[in-house]
């Protein structure tokens, strides 16, 4: 028995006359929560497929109408061209500054495994960025610098010299390929081999271009600034468009995700949104108490240490942690207290360490 798809104002969290600004904010929120570039749990992905099929029903007129007089049957026939092509995500998630790849190529692609037609778009590429804590903390511009083939300009990725051009290759009659027929008892064969003159090309270049070489790309080093948004997660992608390997087809290039990952830190130990600290203390301070002074990503804050405080202990600092993502929020910081015992003692020590187990024997 098939199961059922859930209710689209269910799936959202939204009444029945709710209307687009509520529609859009309830999508917002979750599509944030359930993106499987940040939520790797299993079933997340199917979540936000869900979550972004309610909003591409809901938030068109003419769509909702259609939804809300048949149900389902009233939206069955839209296929994914229907349903995502003219949603602008770019609108909906530009201010955080973070892509989330769902434009229609996108959603094709990764959810649909399809893809439309026309020309194949060039291979993306992946590289790892690393920040300061303090960059996850307020946000800002990174730049990468990535080296990628670039379609020659002098020849426009002909491979020719300018003004002239590539001939077809005599020996394949430009299929780039060779076919030899042989028959054995009766059955025919065909061998279809890479033609070894064009090597599979079809064209051959007798001017090739002086600053290409003939191969049509040139290799080139490229600045790139990169917006991280504050409180960005660790592994984070952000996806620039258009900055990937050039299509070899006559296609759109491809992209580039950046995967932004938190430098080492040896003040903290990043836990999501929360920070933590260790800090060392004397055997008498634990006992006694004190005062510390630690450090925050925004100043140093002063902790009190009360008397009788344990090994590992941990005290907390509300609001001094990283800004969630989406949200601002700010998480703790835990001062995590370790107590120092010391290994060798001087005389005087000792005699110290001797009376007061006297004491504390009695």
């Amino acid at each position: 028995m098939a199961v059922e798809p859930k209710d689209y104002y269910e799936v959202l969290g939204v009444p029945r006359d709710a209307d687009e600004k509520a529609i859009k904010e309830a999508f917002r929120a979750l599509a944030l929560k359930y993106h499987p570039d940040r939520n790797k749990e299993p079933g997340a992905e199917e979540r936000f497929k869900e979550i972004a099929e309610a909003y591409a029903v809901l938030s068109d007129p003419k769509k909702r109408a259609n939804y809300d007089a048949r149900g389902f049957g009233g939206v069955a026939d839209f296929s994914p061209e229907d349903l995502y092509g003219d949603i602008n995500f770019d609108d909906l998630f530009g201010g955080l500054g973070f892509d989330f790849d769902l434009g229609p190529e996108g959603l094709f692609e990764r959810f649909f495994h399809r893809r439309r037609r026309g020309p194949a778009n060039g291979q993306n590429l992946e590289i790892d960025l690393w920040i300061p804590l303090e960059k996850v903390m307020t946000g800002g511009e990174e730049i990468v610098r990535i080296t990628h083939p670039h379609v020659c300009p002098t020849c426009r990725g002909s491979g020719a010299k300018p003004g002239t051009t590539a001939r077809s290759c005599e020996s394949c009659a430009g299929t780039g390929q060779h076919a030899t027929i042989r028959r054995e008892a009766g059955f025919t064969f065909q061998s279809i081999t890479t033609c070894p003159v064009c090597h599979g090309k079809g064209q051959l270049i007798d001017n090739p271009c002086p600053e290409c070489t003939g191969r049509g790309v040139v290799e080139r080093e490229e600045k790139l600034i990169v917006t991280i948004p504050p409180g960005i997660e660790e592994q984070m992608v952000l996806r620039m468009s258009g900055k990937g390997m050039p299509s070899e087809t006559g296609g759109l290039p491809g992209d580039l995700f950046v995967a932004v990952r938190t430098k080492p830190d040896v003040r903290f130990e990043r836990r999501g949104v929360d920070l933590w600290h260790r800090v060392t203390i004397q055997v008498a301070d634990a006992v006694l108490g004190t005062s510390l002074t630690v450090p925050t990503l925004d100043a140093s804050a002063t902790v009190t240490v009360p008397p009788g405080t344990q090994p590992d202990t941990v005290l907390r600092l509300r609001g001094k942690g990283l800004p969630e993502f989406g949200t601002g929020r700010r998480g703790d910081l835990y001062v995590c207290i370790l107590v120092k015992i010391p290994e060798q003692l001087a005389p005087q020590e000792r005699d110290l360490y001797e009376r007061l187990r006297a004491l504390v024997s009695k």
